[in-house]
C-alpha cells in the first residue's frame, strides 16, 4: 500500500502548481468493470488442467474498479492508474502503475521529452509493423491509456514536416527482449496533398537494424487508404528443440531470435455521411511462427496427449503440456498471414461495431461485437469475443475461449 500512496502523491502533486501561462491541469476516469471468462476445452493448458487441476492457473471472470488520474503543470505531465480487483476463486488486491511521467519544453520548431511516456507510430488500426517504440497491444476490448517506455525524445515540426528521434529504454540491459530491448528510433514525416508518407529506422542492442515506411492516403469524403512495410534484422521470438520427444525435465522453449524477415500491412477505411464504417486490413507478420514450426507443436501435443492412461506422472504430463503454450508469445501475432474486418455505426451517442480476425493458414477467427453509448462525462460499454475455428486452429487452442464484459467509465 505504500507503494500506492506514493503513486497517488506523485499524481496530484502538480495540482496547484501554475505557470506564466496557464493553471495546471487535472483530470481523469473511474471506472468499474465486470468481466466473464470461459476457459477453452481444447488446447495444451486446457488438457493440462484437466490433468492436474490447480497446476496451471485457468482463465477467471473478475471485478474490478480503476482511477486513471492524470496531472500536468510547468512542462511535466504525469498519468497513473490505482486497480483494485477480485479474481473469481481470490480474494481482492490492490496494485498501481505509472502510465507517464515526463518533462516536456521546448521552443520554436523543438520539442523534447525525457521520462515515461507513450510514444505510437504507424498507420494501422489492428496491428502495426512499424510501432518500433511503445510496440502497443492492439484490439484491446477497452480504451485504457498503455504504459509508457522509459525515453528520451527529440522532435523538430514545420509546417509540412516533422522528425523525431527517442532513445528508447537506455538504461535497461542490453539482453532485454522485445519492447524493454533499449534501442535507438528515428520517424520521418511530410504531408503532400492528401497523402501522409513516413520513414522509420530502428537499431535495437542485440535485434540491430530495421526500416520502414508507412503511406495514408484521404482517397476521398468518405475513403482512407494505408499500407507499411518493415524490414528487420532479426526478432526476439521463442523456438522449441527439435530433437524434444516425450517427457522432458525442463520446457524445450529457448528464447531465440529470427531473421531477417519482412512485416507488411494494406488496408483501408470507409466511412458514409450516416456515420456507417467499414474497416479492412491485411498483414503479414515474417516474425511469427512458420507454418512448419506450428505443424510441429500441434505433432507434440498429439504425442503428449497421447500419454494419457500410461504410467506417467498426471502432473509431468500436465507441466509438459503447459510449456507448450509458450508458443503463443513466440511473436505479436500467432500466424503470419492475418485478415481483419471491422464494421462500426454511430447514431448520436450509441456506438455498435462488430469485428473479426481470420487466420487464412489454419481458419482460426476471433469474433468481437461491442456496443458502446458516450454521455457528456459518463461512457458505458459492453461486448463480447470468441476464440473458435477448427480443432487444428491455434486461435481455437488458446486458454480463454470466450469472455463478455461490462465497464462504466465517468470521466473528471
Amino acid at each position: 500500500m505504500n507503494a500506492l500512496r506514493a503513486l497517488a502523491l506523485v499524481l496530484c502533486a502538480p495540482c496547484g502548481v501554475t505557470t506564466g501561462a496557464a493553471a495546471a491541469e487535472f483530470g481523469g476516469q473511474l471506472r468499474p468493470i465486470v468481466t466473464e471468462v470461459g476457459a477453452a476445452a481444447q488446447g495444451p493448458l486446457a488438457l493440462a488442467a484437466q490433468l492436474a487441476p490447480g497446476l496451471v492457473e485457468s482463465p477467471a471472470s473478475s471485478l474490478a474498479l480503476q482511477a486513471e488520474v492524470r496531472a500536468s503543470a510547468a512542462g511535466l505531465t504525469a498519468v497513473g492508474t490505482l486497480q483494485h480487483e477480485r479474481v473469481q476463486g481470490g480474494a481482492w488486491h490492490a496494485q498501481g502503475w505509472v502510465n507517464e511521467l515526463y518533462a516536456a519544453g521546448g521552443g520554436a520548431s523543438w520539442q523534447f521529452s525525457a521520462g515515461k511516456k507513450v510514444v505510437g507510430w504507424d498507420v494501422g488500426y489492428a496491428w502495426r509493423p512499424n510501432d518500433v517504440v511503445q510496440q502497443e497491444a492492439r484490439r484491446t476490448l477497452l480504451a485504457t491509456t498503455p504504459e509508457g517506455r522509459p525515453l528520451l525524445m527529440a522532435e523538430h515540426f514545420d509546417a509540412d514536416t516533422a522528425w523525431s528521434l527517442v532513445l528508447v529504454n537506455p538504461t535497461h540491459a542490453r539482453a532485454q527482449r522485445g519492447a524493454q530491448e533499449p534501442a535507438a528510433a528515428l520517424r520521418l514525416y511530410r504531408r503532400d496533398g492528401a497523402v501522409d508518407w513516413h520513414g522509420f529506422a530502428r537499431w535495437g542492442a542485440h535485434t540491430h537494424g530495421s526500416a520502414g515506411a508507412a503511406a495514408a492516403w484521404v482517397a476521398g469524403d468518405e475513403l482512407e487508404l494505408h499500407a507499411s512495410a518493415r524490414w528487420l534484422a532479426a526478432a526476439d521470438t521463442w523456438a522449441a528443440e527439435r530433437t524434444a520427444t516425450g517427457l522432458l525435465p525442463t520446457s524445450p522453449w529457448r528464447a531465440a531470435r529470427v531473421g531477417p524477415s519482412v512485416q507488411a500491412l494494406l488496408g483501408g477505411t470507409w466511412t458514409n455521411a450516416q456515420q456507417f464504417g467499414v474497416l479492412l486490413e491485411a498483414w503479414w507478420d515474417g516474425t511469427a511462427l512458420s507454418d512448419a514450426q506450428w505443424d510441429e507443436w500441434s505433432a507434440r501435443n498429439a504425442g503428449l496427449a497421447a500419454l494419457r492412461g500410461t504410467p506417467a506422472a498426471a502432473a509431468a504430463l500436465a507441466g509438459n503440456l503447459a510449456w507448450q503454450a509458450q508458443a503463443f508469445d513466440a511473436a505479436a501475432n500467432l500466424r503470419r498471414a492475418n485478415v481483419f474486418a471491422r464494421l462500426s455505426w454511430t447514431y448520436e451517442k450509441w456506438q455498435p461495431s462488430v469485428d473479426l480476425l481470420y487466420t487464412p493458414a489454419d481458419a482460426g477467427r476471433v469474433c468481437t461485437a461491442a456496443l458502446a453509448w458516450q454521455g457528456d462525462r459518463v461512457r458505458v460499454d459492453g461486448g463480447w469475443r470468441r476464440y473458435g475455428g477448427p480443432a487444428r486452429a491455434v486461435l481455437a487452442q488458446l486458454p480463454t475461449r470466450e469472455l463478455a464484459y461490462l465497464a462504466l467509465t465517468w470521466a473528471f
